[in-house]
């Protein structure tokens, strides 16, 4: 039995849910290679929007992602580096200082504390479960439960007005 025809990718379109999921996703990545590797700004805005977002790497479809976020998110957490990273520091546990933490970890940590910082237009509970996802396509749960719980801090305190209204958890 045949299943037809397979849509071309590149025309369907991605809902925007989906397409900010992925560029959260591309900006930790991007973030982490900029860590690791030093590779400037521009060289991964050019690497991620031609060869990554919405294309075919290896066999593996990349979703497109919504670039005005993937570039908001990678160049606020550079922005608001010296802001982001002592409150971070401040919600890791005490003896593990973000400079200690692993790269893919920390990626995830400075990008969600961007969000909840610079980006009031996405509630706070959406920014800890994306990033809470995020980390879990790279780290063990442990890891991801520390995402949550450093990215919950850092909520209740940017954000607590969200958090005392009526009816919130």
């Amino acid at each position: 039995m045949s299943e037809g025809p397979k849509p071309d990718l590149a025309k369907v379109e991605i809902p925007k849910p989906m397409r900010k999921s992925a560029a959260r996703l591309a900006s930790v990545q991007a973030l982490y290679q900029m860590d690791v590797a030093a590779t400037p700004l521009s060289e991964i805005f050019a690497q991620f929007e031609a060869f990554w977002l919405g294309q075919e790497v290896e066999g593996m479809q990349f979703p497109e992602a919504d670039r005005r976020l993937f570039r908001d998110v990678v160049e606020g957490v550079l922005r608001e580096q010296r802001r982001i990273d002592p409150m971070v520091d401040k919600a890791l546990s005490e003896g593990w200082p973000l400079r200690r933490v692993e790269t893919v970890l920390r990626a995830c940590l400075r990008a969600g504390a961007y969000e909840l910082l610079g980006r009031p237009d996405v509630p706070a509970r959406v920014v800890i479960a994306e990033y809470v996802n995020v980390a879990g396509a790279f780290l063990d749960k442990d890891e991801t439960g520390m995402v949550n719980a450093v990215l919950d801090a850092l909520a209740r305190d940017l954000r607590a007005a969200e958090f005392s209204r009526p009816g919130a958890a």
